[in-house]
């Protein structure tokens, strides 16, 4: 195998004409890596992103080939997947209003020039899903928010329509599994490519607590900050300590690694009922 790119929290390398996707245990916050990885956390997206492939295969059209062989070392946190050339956007879906969307519409009224009705709130329940993308920045450079016409010039409108498309079905489908085991989907990144030929095909992960907000149903309550099953609870914390957001990123205490890792893996038993096959 040979290793093309070094990510922040993925190891992508080819072997035979393939794509071997290799999920680390490191963290990253704010576009930067911190220097504590969180245990078993690898494992645990790798599994729940197949988790995911497998159930919304007939939504979207997956990077995920068939075939299960990675190298010994890379066992339980690697996927072989087919080669895609990836697209420069990242393609959001929101159906509860937070975090940076939640900024946006308190200054605009808006979220990637969507509108939105006045007197929303952190946590507020969207009247329906919506399409907020991000331009993925080169390294060393923050995303930032864009619109969809935005999108339309990066990569064509035919395309960028399909985005929107493909995210909102993945978004809804995912929202109403996640919502009979007691799970509200805030929001989801999804990453997108062409294969050789052409095709437009979902790529990196899927659904996961790095990727996706995943909140409490039974605690959810607008107008404050809701009880995360995902990386926001790490977030917290490092904006708490008063970190510029700028490298280097800060040690991350032992209680909060096993807080974050504890998240990681309820969100994994939840959702696929497996306990234990992955982590305890």
């Amino acid at each position: 195998m040979k290793l093309v790119h070094r990510g922040k929290v993925r190891d992508v390398y080819t072997d035979r004409g393939d794509t071997v996707l290799v999920a680390t245990d490191r963290l990253s916050m704010f576009d930067v890596v911190l220097p504590t990885p969180v245990p078993d956390k690898g494992k645990i997206l790798t599994a729940l992103s197949l988790w995911w492939f497998g159930r919304l295969a007939d939504v979207v059209p997956h990077h995920v080939l068939p075939a299960v062989d990675v190298p010994p070392e890379f066992a339980g946190r690697a996927v072989r997947c087919r080669g895609l050339a990836m697209l420069p956007v990242e393609c959001v879906a929101r159906g509860y209003l937070t975090g940076g969307g939640l900024a946006e519409y308190r200054a605009t009224g808006a979220v990637s020039g969507v509108p939105l009705p006045a007197g929303l709130t952190d946590g507020s329940r969207l009247p329906e899903p919506i399409f907020t993308p991000s331009w993925k920045a080169p390294a060393g450079q923050h995303d930032r928010p864009i619109t969809f016409a935005e999108v339309a010039g990066l990569v064509g409108a035919e395309t960028a329509a399909r985005l929107r498309e493909l995210t909102l079905d993945v978004y809804r489908a995912a929202a109403e599994i996640t919502e009979r085991q007691g799970i509200l989907l805030a929001d989801t990144k999804l990453e997108f490519g062409h294969d050789a030929s052409g095709d437009l095909y979902l790529g990196d992960e899927l659904l996961t607590p790095d990727s996706s907000r995943f909140w409490s149903a039974d605690s959810w309550q607008p107008g404050r900050a809701q009880h995360s099953l995902d990386k926001q609870f790490v977030r917290d914390w490092a904006v708490s300590t008063g970190w510029d957001k700028h490298p280097p990123g800060p040690p991350v205490p032992p209680t909060v690694v096993a807080a974050v890792r504890s998240r990681y893996a309820e969100v994994y038993h939840r959702l696929t009922g497996l306990k234990g096959t992955v982590v305890s």
